[in-house]
């Protein structure tokens, strides 16, 4: 299989390929084919098309025009690379994996580092989460993959940051509506301008559903504000404020196979009498202050704060929660993050060509209380209530606190260029267990992990429309605070659990053609040692191990342009294998303490699909500002567990999206009608990873349809 890669990687360089800009639904304007990115490196920005890296820019529209605009699902399909899997279920987030990384994630998004307005929405033990992200007041989008990611430090498998864009020059005033099926309401607000010296974004969103399964509907409010302060041509102050409030998202839970294909719409038989369910709060506040001292040198200070509380119930039997070690049904997490990333840029000249050196330290730090609490009242034998919040089994203090160092190195020449970097991070977990009773030992600990990660890439400017560039670089993943809660067969953390490392390199190619066109392609592979995998999954208590050795290998494609009388079409198609190279042990089926079933070398990682593809057609008619597409998503074969006893079948599905704009004066309206799944489709959008009473499957919408309204008015 090497040998196939490497053939496929030298016939990649003899082939045009993409500005790697993203995949607009239109043709995009020639500005865009240059279009400046921030994500891939640590410093300065720089043009796309001239970075060693696959990143990918989504602007503004792309990320909310003609869509529900709260979930990244719905734009992410069109980056090559990126699987982002709407689990149907605001309880547990999107799935969302870059290159295969990320896919094991139960909830949230891990193994890939988040951002908004370069604010860290990812924790120092690499938990992230996307539910905060405001996509009606968004410029852009940049979603990196590959080596380069490892200098964004742990859990860094791939970036995905979010940009606010700037208020001004003019003040605009914007409403923005949608209703649906399932009984969707979205409404969002947003007022944006200049004040003098001050830039200001304001964004407010309601979004409720009843859900597409039974016992799934969901609330959240957010609210998203952003003020620039230009203090002078040398100095720009941003803050930032996002504040997020779900107060209730029911939890349907996954399916067994026999109920998936009894009836996708039910809830598993366990949520309504244990009324699963989550409610979070969260409110995260940020500074940056950019400062160049003279033509040479300049400073970036980033710091941030935030907290948020999570409480969620779930469905576990109450016979599980007698033993006095098993941590109960309920959950009450509260957190509190804040760091510091203190950066120095240097522009000077080597060897005749402009060199940029980047230096930094970074810091941040998790301090997380954690209750448990039996989820039902009165004796197990015959509960009084179920769902509710009983006795107290599990109270501990947790803390994760990271300090890294960095630098970065980029030498444009007029036919080559050299990006190199060097990360050097330590992590160290603590855990203060206060619950300590009867045969509920101390369960405190602590375990600190270090990783030095580089990065070197290359790029050949084989001319004004052409470059080819090649990368390698080494990256780590730790485990997070959750993996490491629970010792195998008991409590308290699992010390024995090590650190993911991986080697990854890349070959593509960029390519900017006449008539608008951008091209892209990318072969790429990921060794990784010592795997984090599910040991056992049962009674609301999950452990981790190390699996040895997987290895990630495959293709990217991405075309976008025009074609023509208003016509123009988008590619994004990515080939990935992912497996494991040694076999190794895990637990049957619950209870289970020592691992006996093998898992063989060859299996498939489970939750990541061999192949996906994002094709649209687009049609616009200026003089009526009329836009229509369809839309075609494939998503291939998903194994559920590591065992690959069972797969979510491959699924394609069509989409149709039709607009109209209208200005008005200083109106602008904008109305929109979308059908998703019009062939009405059954498949299963997601799975939960080895989840240990064979609920994996987590349902798709049959038909549905989306009607919206725009206005914006500009003062």
């Amino acid at each position: 299989m090497r040998r196939t890669l490497v053939a496929a990687a030298v016939a990649l360089l003899g082939v045009p390929a993409a500005a790697q800009q993203g995949a607009p639904a239109t043709a995009p304007a020639e500005g865009e084919l240059r279009q400046v990115v921030v994500t891939p490196g640590l410093g300065m920005a720089r043009p796309a098309f001239d970075i060693p890296a696959s990143v990918d820019v989504l602007p503004g529209p792309v990320l909310r025009n003609d869509t529900l605009g709260i979930n990244l699902s719905e734009s992410l399909a069109r980056v090559p690379g990126i699987t982002a899997l709407n689990r149907q279920n605001y309880a547990q987030d999107i799935q969302i994996s870059s290159r295969g990384y990320g896919a094991r994630s139960t909830f949230g998004v891990r193994g890939l580092r988040l951002y908004t307005d370069g604010i860290p929405a990812t924790a120092p033990d690499g938990q992230s989460q996307t539910s905060h992200f405001d996509l009606f007041s968004a410029d852009r989008m940049e979603v990196l993959r590959g080596p380069f990611s490892a200098l964004h430090g742990n859990s860094s498998g791939g970036v995905i940051s979010l940009f606010t864009a700037d208020g001004g020059p003019q003040t605009v005033a914007e409403i923005s509506g949608a209703i649906g099926s399932d009984s969707i309401r979205r409404v969002n607000a947003r007022l944006s301008g200049q004040q003098g010296a001050w830039q200001y974004s304001l964004s407010a969103t309601h979004f409720e559903t009843e859900g597409a399964r039974d016992w799934s509907s969901a609330q959240r409010r957010g609210f998203n504000g952003k003020f620039k302060y230009n203090a002078g041509p040398d100095t720009t102050l941003t803050l930032v404020v996002n504040q997020l409030d779900m107060p209730e998202a029911l939890d349907p839970l996954g399916l067994t196979r026999a109920e998936f294909e009894a009836d996708p719409t039910q809830a598993s038989p366990g949520a309504r009498p244990f009324r699963t369910r989550k409610a979070v709060d969260q409110l995260q506040l940020g500074a940056i202050l950019d400062h160049r001292l003279d033509a040479a040198n300049a400073l970036k200070l980033t710091t941030w704060r935030g907290q948020r509380g999570t409480e969620q119930y779930q469905a576990i039997p109450p016979a599980t929660q007698v033993p006095i070690t098993q941590p109960g049904g309920v959950i009450d997490l509260q957190r509190e993050d804040q760091g510091l990333d203190a950066q120095w840029v240097h522009a000077t000249r080597l060897a005749g060509a402009p060199f940029t050196l980047t230096a930094g330290v970074y810091a941040d730090e998790l301090r997380e209380h954690r209750l448990g609490f039996q989820n039902f009242t009165g004796p197990a034998a015959a509960p009084t209530e179920l769902g509710v919040r009983g006795a107290l089994r599990r109270d501990e203090d947790n803390r994760a606190r990271t300090v890294d160092q960095y630098v970065e190195g980029v030498w444009s020449g007029e036919r080559f260029s050299l990006t190199a970097g060097l990360r050097h991070s330590s992590i160290v977990f603590r855990s203060s267990d206060h619950f300590i009773t009867g045969a509920n030992g101390d369960d405190s600990g602590e375990v600190a992990y270090g990783a030095t990660t580089p990065v070197l890439g290359v790029v050949w400017h084989a001319s004004e429309t052409l470059n080819l560039y090649a990368s390698a670089g080494r990256g780590f993943e730790t485990p997070t605070l959750n993996e490491l809660a629970n010792r195998p067969g008991g409590g308290g953390l699992n010390t024995a659990l090590q650190p993911a490392v991986s080697r990854q390199w890349e070959l593509g190619a960029k390519a900017r053609l006449a008539g608008r066109w951008q091209l892209n392609a990318a072969v790429f592979e990921a060794r990784t040692a010592d795997e984090i995998v599910v040991l056992s999954n049962s009674g609301g208590r999950s452990t981790f191990q190390n699996a040895g050795r997987t290895r990630r290998h495959g293709l990217e494609l991405l075309a976008a342009g025009p074609l023509g009388g208003g016509w123009s079409t988008a590619l994004a198609a990515t080939w990935l294998q992912a497996r494991y190279d040694n076999s190794f042990l895990t637990c049957g089926p619950p209870p289970c303490t020592t691992p006996t079933v093998l898992v063989p070398a060859g299996n498939r990682i489970p939750g990541i699909p061999d192949r996906t593809l994002f094709a649209e057609l687009a049609w616009q008619h200026r003089p009526w500002g009329l836009e229509t597409a369809a839309e075609v998503r494939h998503t291939g074969r998903i194994a559920v567990d590591d065992l690959n006893t069972d797969f979510a079948a491959a699924s394609t599905i069509v989409s149709l999206r039709a607009a109209l704009t209208q200005p008005v004066g200083r109106w602008t309206m904008r109305e929109f009608l979308r059908v998703d799944n019009v062939a009405d489709r059954r498949y299963a959008g997601s799975v939960i990873v080895n989840e240990g009473n064979g609920r994996y499957f987590e349902p798709a919408p049959g038909r549905t349809w989306l009607l919206g309204v725009n206005a914006a008015y500009t003062f």
